[in-house]
């Protein structure tokens, strides 16, 4: 896996991600693989978040969604 740490668009739906934007490119979830809770660095001020393992079209990829007001999702990293 690469590290890859950017943040992303994802549309959601049933509350899982559904499609993600990277690089300007679209990337239809076909299937969520795993997902788990981390609780975030919080000595760092880290909210903590939902993890998911996901195929995106060609992409393999770990997703992340902060549960700060912002809800920010990040793209962590990709299969390569």
């Amino acid at each position: 896996m690469k590290a890859v740490q950017q943040q992303v668009e994802v549309e959601v739906r049933n509350g899982q991600p559904a499609r993600l934007i990277w690089n300007g490119q679209t990337y239809p979830v076909q299937a969520v693989l795993d997902w788990w809770r981390a609780g975030g660095r919080w000595w760092l001020g880290e909210a903590p978040r939902n993890c998911y393992f996901v195929q995106a079209g060609s992409l393999t990829a770990e997703l992340h969604h902060e549960d700060a007001q912002e809800g920010r999702w990040w793209l962590a990293r990709v299969q390569d």
